[in-house]
C-alpha cells in the first residue's frame, strides 16, 4: 500500500503555478461544445468557481488562478490538496465551501461555474446548470461526467479524450490555446513512455475499487480509471458498461476474476482508507479465490488521480510501474 504514497513524486510539476499571458481583450465570441451543447462566451471569465480537486487543478494546470473567484472541496479530501502539484496555488486561493450551492456561487458573484454532474451538478440538490442560467450564472461542464442520454449514465468519449477535450475548451474560452496544446502533447508524450514499460507483456484483469460492501462502487469504460487502466498495460473488468463511475453487484466481480485491485484513497482518516478496504476484501468470503486477493495484488492512487484531471498521466505513469514490476 505504501507505493500510492510516492505518487507525488511521480507527478508532473509541468503547470504548477503557472501564470500564462493570454489575449483578455479579443472581441471575438468564442464557441465551444460542451456535452453536445454549442456554448459561447462573448468574454474571458473573471470570476470562476470550481467544484472538487481534479476540476480545480485543470484551472490551475493551465495558469488561470487569477481568473477564479475560488473552489470548492468536500472537507474530507484537503489531504489531496496536500499532495497537489498545485499546493502552492491551493494555498493561495480562496476556499469558499465544503459543498457547493446557488447561494456559494452567488456570494463569489460567479460568472462562471466549473462542475459535473455528480461532481457538483444535482436534480436532488436544484443545482443545475439550467438552475445557474436563471441567476445569469454561465456553466462549462466536466466532460467526463457529461449524461450520455441513457438516463442517468454519464460520459460521452473515452476518459483521456474528454481531459484533452476540456483543456482545449478551456484553452479557447480563457484565451490560452497554446498553453492547452502544450499540456495536451506533454501528456500524450508521458502516456508513450508509460505504455513501452509494459509493452508485450500480459495484460492483467483489474478491479477498480472505489467504495461499498452491500455493492461496489466502480468504473465503467467512460470514467478516468478506464484508460489509467488500459493505458498502464491492463484491462477493467467492467471496461464494457456504458458509464463512468458506477455501482456493481459483488457476483459479477467474482465472475470477472480480477488479477489486480486498484483502490481508490481518500485520505480521509475514517473507515475508507485503502488499509482498511484491503482488509475488507481479505475477508470478503466470495472474493477469497480471485487472484488478485490469494497474490495480495493490490495498489492504490489518490481520489484526485483517479478522477478526470492533470494528475492522470502521472497516475498512468505510477501503475503501469506497478504492473511491470510484477
Amino acid at each position: 500500500m505504501r507505493t500510492a504514497l510516492t505518487l507525488a513524486t511521480l507527478l508532473l510539476a509541468t503547470g504548477c503555478g503557472a501564470t500564462v499571458a493570454q489575449d483578455t481583450s479579443a472581441p471575438d465570441p468564442v464557441t465551444i461544445t460542451n456535452c453536445g451543447r454549442q456554448v459561447t462566451f462573448d468574454k474571458v471569465p473573471s470570476k470562476v468557481v470550481t467544484n472538487d480537486t481534479g476540476i480545480t487543478e485543470l484551472m490551475f494546470a493551465l495558469g488561470l488562478k487569477n481568473h477564479m473567484a475560488g473552489y470548492v472541496v468536500d472537507g474530507n479530501n484537503t489531504a489531496d490538496l496536500q499532495t497537489s502539484p498545485w499546493k502552492s496555488d491551493f494555498d493561495s486561493s480562496t476556499k469558499l465551501a465544503d459543498k457547493i450551492s446557488k447561494e456559494v456561487v452567488q456570494g463569489a458573484n460567479a460568472d462562471l461555474v466549473f462542475a459535473g454532474w455528480n461532481y457538483g451538478f444535482s436534480e436532488s440538490t436544484g443545482f443545475t446548470p439550467d438552475s445557474l442560467e436563471q441567476l445569469g450564472i454561465g456553466t462549462y461542464q466536466l466532460t467526463e461526467a457529461c449524461r450520455n442520454g441513457v438516463g442517468k449514465q454519464r460520459g460521452i468519449m473515452p476518459a483521456l479524450e474528454a481531459l484533452y477535450t476540456d483543456l482545449r475548451n478551456l484553452g479557447k474560452i480563457f484565451r490560452v490555446e497554446a498553453r492547452a496544446e502544450e499540456l495536451v502533447k506533454s501528456y500524450q508524450r508521458q502516456i508513450d513512455e508509460a505504455e513501452r514499460l509494459t509493452a508485450g507483456k500480459p495484460r492483467p484483469k483489474v478491479f477498480l475499487y472505489d467504495s461499498g460492501q452491500d455493492q461496489p462502487f466502480t468504473s465503467g469504460k467512460n470514467a478516468a480509471p478506464q484508460d489509467i487502466i488500459s493505458k498502464a498495460g491492463g484491462d477493467n473488468i467492467f471496461g464494457d458498461l456504458n458509464d463512468s463511475w458506477t455501482t456493481v453487484n459483488w457476483e459479477a466481480v467474482v465472475q470477472r476474476n480480477p488479477d489486480v485491485i486498484l483502490i481508490v484513497d481518500y485520505a480521509d482518516g475514517e473507515a475508507n482508507t485503502p488499509a482498511q478496504k484491503q482488509a475488507f476484501l481479505e475477508g470478503f468470503a466470495p472474493l477469497t479465490n480471485t487472484p488478485a486477493v490469494k497474490n495480495k495484488r493490490y495498489y492504490s492512487l489518490p481520489y484526485a488521480a483517479l478522477v478526470e484531471g492533470p494528475r492522470n498521466p502521472a497516475s498512468i505513469e505510477a501503475f503501469a510501474k506497478f504492473l511491470a514490476a510484477a
